[in-house]
């Protein structure tokens, strides 16, 4: 495919070293409280623990004012048997069946490229651009809904492809598994995901009658029905088994599911703002990440020679364009919606890695080059304000190694292609080395600490909406965790001070706590989310840094208020 001067078997090891270093780059630092992910993952976590503690798979349980039933139950007993009843409670253990599932979805993407193609590269091609897209190592490692949908509901148009025609025609067999498969996905995430199924099925088999519609009708027609009607089966278990189905339909069904159906100006946001139709449209570059170029270079090769297009093509193309089509009609529109579409995007992307013109894949690698200079400033910043050394040779040199491969990418035209896909990957793993300190020794509170912190109430910054405070109860095991808004005027170390006997609090680095407060734990942390006075500072005033990272800082304060007689309830809660 590459056609340089190594033979074919130097490129097959080439290409197994590389994918070999993608399950390195997944699994690495999958404990991280700060990997890249949604702010979802402690909701989940909250609710799988909760439910673990229950002792019953159901009913969900939660503390959380605003439901328990936001999610299908799947994922929350996938953690529930991950961490056997949540007695290995860590995030590796919450999120390594998200990996599995990436990576099983990645091998669907290896070997559909593959049988199609007839080549092995071209397998390995797809499998490594599947994982090299930033959204499949965003949203494919943490403890999120989306890992498992994307490998379910790729699985049934895997199957149908693969092994076609006989699949085609199957009568039985093939729509009742599909729909078997079709519906454990609906599991993880919602009942509406039948929708761009049946309709991606349906053009599929429209296309292939060649888009005779009297004969599509009399005999395919029905198939996609019987599809989504088991799919449909298999999630209404979750209501069968259920033992609160009012709370049930009240949560999920209308508040969580049709409560974002409705829009006050549906056609408004259709046609502008963060959720319109055009920026659904950027969804695939966007979710490409720092290969967001090669996508465009596809699209834009692929529209130039839509004439050559091949069948097998083309059925990858319509799955991608019912996903859009479905979700372009819904009244909240995302990127993260189209991620189903991602494994045949990725085929796709194999399919004319070389006739995508160079200079798409110049322009990716250039990017890279921005986010290792970008990681470059801030190591050296942050080792300047933390007063000591994080970041030891293995650091440097992965970064000093990534740069080379990043170069030779640049100016050695034989190998950009060949490179690009590792270059990402290290990438990602360069970042993931670069967040290391954050949950060592220095970002996490010290042994001492947590154990004299055992069954005591600690106040921890929260969020109504995303519940971080879950996050703490990582920081602190054993300690009775509970949330403070951290983001209203007048909350800082001295007010705090008055409210709580032992609470967490995040300042700048040269920041000094109050007089009252005696500091009994320190750590660094990433300032994940910023609020409109400090996103305005780092917008005019250039104040990234200081508004970026932080340290916690655990302090007893001597001039608490006398604890009231009821017992206390989390703000967050």
């Amino acid at each position: 495919m590459f056609k340089p001067d190594s033979d074919a078997r130097l490129r097959l090891a080439w290409f197994i070293l590389a994918s070999l270093l993608a399950v390195f780059v997944y699994f690495y630092g999958l404990g991280s409280q700060h990997i890249p992910k949604n702010s979802d993952e402690y909701l989940y976590v909250h609710v799988a623990r909760m439910t673990a503690d229950s002792g019953h798979w159901l009913p969900l349980q939660s503390e959380l004012d605003y439901g328990r039933n936001f999610k299908p139950p799947m994922m929350f007993w996938h953690a529930i048997a991950a961490t056997d009843w949540g007695q290995q409670w860590d995030l590796w253990h919450l999120r390594y069946p998200s990996v599995i599932y990436t990576l099983l979805t990645s091998l669907l993407v290896f070997l559909l490229a593959k049988r199609l193609t007839g080549k092995t590269e071209t397998g390995f091609v797809a499998l490594l651009t599947f994982l090299a897209f930033f959204s499949t190592y965003r949203f494919g490692r943490p403890y999120l809904t989306d890992p498992g949908i994307v490998f379910w509901l790729f699985l049934p148009f895997f199957t149908l492809i693969y092994w076609r025609p006989f699949t085609f025609e199957s009568r039985f067999w093939m729509p009742v598994t599909m729909g078997l498969l079709t519906g454990v996905g609906l599991l993880y995430k919602s009942f509406f995901f039948v929708l761009p199924v049946g309709l991606g099925l349906s053009w599929w088999y429209l296309h292939h009658r060649q888009y005779r519609w009297r004969e599509f009708l009399i005999k395919d027609s029905w198939k996609p029905v019987i599809t989504g009607v088991i799919g449909l089966l298999v999630f209404g278990l979750w209501f069968l088994l259920e033992p609160d189905t009012v709370g049930l339909w009240n949560e999920f069904f209308w508040k969580e599911n049709m409560g974002k159906v409705q829009s006050g100006n549906y056609l408004g946001t259709m046609l502008w703002g963060p959720s319109s139709i055009w920026s659904l449209s950027l969804g695939y570059a966007q979710n490409a990440g720092l290969l967001a170029f090669p996508v465009l270079g596809l699209m834009w090769t692929a529209f130039r020679q839509r004439k050559q297009t091949t069948d097998s093509e083309k059925y990858l193309w319509i799955w991608m364009a019912a996903l859009f089509f479905m979700f372009s009609l819904a009244s909240q529109r995302s990127a993260r919606y189209l991620l189903e579409a991602m494994p045949a995007l990725a085929v796709l992307m194999a399919f004319y890695w070389d006739r995508i013109d160079r200079k798409w894949f110049v322009g990716a690698l250039l990017m890279a080059g921005l986010v290792l200079a970008l990681l470059v400033r801030m190591s050296l910043r942050l080792q300047d304000e933390s007063g000591g050394a994080l970041y030891d040779w293995t650091y440097w040199t992965l970064l000093t190694v990534t740069t080379l491969l990043l170069l030779a990418g640049i100016f050695f035209a034989r190998y950009t292609r060949l490179l690009v896909n590792v270059v990402m990957l290290l990438t990602y793993l360069t970042l993931a080395s670069f967040l290391h300190p954050f949950d060592g020794a220095r970002g996490n509170f010290s042994a001492e600490v947590q154990q004299s912190l055992a069954g005591k109430e600690v106040w921890v910054p929260c969020n109504k909406f995303i519940a971080k405070d879950e996050g703490h109860r990582f920081l602190l095991p054993g300690a009775n965790v509970l949330g403070y808004y951290d983001h209203l005027d007048g909350v800082n170390a001295e007010s705090l001070a008055k409210r709580f006997r032992v609470f967490a609090v995040r300042m700048g680095f040269q920041e000094k706590p109050c007089a009252e407060c005696k500091v009994i734990g320190e750590r660094l942390e990433i300032n994940g989310r910023q609020y409109a006075p400090e996103i305005k500072q780092m917008l005019l005033e250039g104040k990234v840094f200081e508004h970026l990272f932080v340290k916690e800082v655990l302090i007893e304060s001597q001039a608490a208020l006398p604890k009231l007689a009821a017992a206390p309830r989390s703000e967050c809660r």
